[in-house]
């Protein structure tokens, strides 16, 4: 029951940078380590919008939408295709912790 919350909070979450943010709505052709600083900067400035405005009016037309959406459950995702790019970058990083560690 906590995983399918925690999902539910994760995939809020999601729609709404979405909703904001147009460069996220797509997939990007940017390199990695561009698309990192991307989403980086959105949830940045994101969140900043959300502590300096009283009435954040893109999550108030979210929170609209989902309460109008028929809501079922989809089915699990079980696996997920990953790149070389993907690989060699998730490799790298875990080489980069596991020596700084």
């Amino acid at each position: 029951m906590k995983h399918a919350s925690a999902r539910n909070v994760i995939e809020r979450c999601f729609g709404v940078l979405k909703m904001r943010w147009a460069i996220l709505r797509s997939p990007s052709f940017y390199p990695i380590k561009t698309q990192i600083q991307i989403i980086t900067a959105c949830c940045l400035i994101h969140n900043l919008i959300r502590r300096e405005m009283s009435i954040d009016p893109v999550e108030t037309e979210f929170n609209m939408d989902q309460s109008t959406e028929d809501l079922r459950d989809e089915e699990p995702v079980g696996s997920v295709a990953s790149s070389n790019e993907w690989t060699a970058f998730r490799d790298e990083l875990a080489r980069s912790i596991f020596d700084a560690w």
